[in-house]
């Protein structure tokens, strides 16, 4: 049985990953932004090991996030799947960017890393230019371009850590709307597969995935030095630093 901690999993795909997981025997904790969700996560999810509190607009709370999950034990598995998508460009940075740059650095290390982007990740500005002003110009195609960019430099320099990107589609959550064309089971298995899974399709690093199979990012999201860049840049933004061999 697997330990698996998933981020913003109080309602939408978190929430239907932890059921799966649970069904398939796994323990699962969740993660609310504040009280009266994390009440309503576990009445939905009542067999969930625990439910933590943190809202990652504020990158206080997030760090504090990461000591509540340090003080669980260690997990075999991370999904970090919170994210906004109307948000205003700081919520953005804040949520989409820095919450998992900042809970990877301070988290004890996993054994699998699974980090919830976007097709949309397409189209986001790979010269960094909407952080470095401090994020008023980011757009959601950004932060999951940084999604993508975080997960292969997490790949690069934790070689015995499986680190991959899922875009579960445009399905018919919350964010996404009634009228999401995409299958919303099929954006929920490929995060509990990566977790989980022992097959070798799975066992894989810095791959980004479309319903289990992968799929072509961006072209720029492979060059180290942007990669690099944006570690800095949230270094620098959060005073948390990204080990280039994580503590055990």
């Amino acid at each position: 049985m697997a330990r698996v901690f998933i981020t913003g999993s109080a309602d939408g795909l978190g929430q239907l990953a932890a059921r799966s997981l649970i069904q398939q025997g796994h323990g699962v904790v969740l993660h609310a932004r504040n009280a009266r969700r994390a009440l309503d996560a576990r009445e939905a999810v009542p067999d969930a090991e625990a439910v933590l509190i943190g809202d990652l607009a504020r990158p206080d709370e997030t760090q504090r996030l990461a000591e509540d999950v340090n003080a669980l034990g260690r997990f075999d598995a991370v999904i970090h799947n919170a994210g906004v998508y109307q948000a205003s460009g700081k919520d953005l940075l804040a949520v989409n960017t820095l919450a998992p740059y900042i809970l990877t650095c301070l988290i004890a290390k996993p054994g699998r890393l699974i980090y919830l982007s976007s097709g949309m990740h397409l189209q986001g500005d790979p010269s960094l230019k909407s952080i470095a002003s401090g994020g008023g110009a980011i757009s959601y195609s950004d932060s999951k371009l940084h999604v993508v960019l975080l997960t292969k430099a997490v790949a690069r320099r934790w070689p015995g850590v499986y680190a991959n990107a899922v875009d579960p589609g445009w399905v018919p959550t919350k964010m996404g709307g009634r009228g999401a064309p995409d299958d919303l089971g099929q954006g929920v298995e490929t995060q509990v597969w990566l977790a989980v899974s022992d097959d070798a399709g799975a066992k894989v690093s810095g791959r980004y995935f479309f319903h289990r199979r992968e799929a072509r990012s961006q072209a720029a999201a492979d060059r180290q030095d942007l990669q690099e860049e944006l570690l800095l840049v949230c270094e620098r933004i959060t005073g948390v630093r990204l080990p280039a061999e994580h503590r055990e």
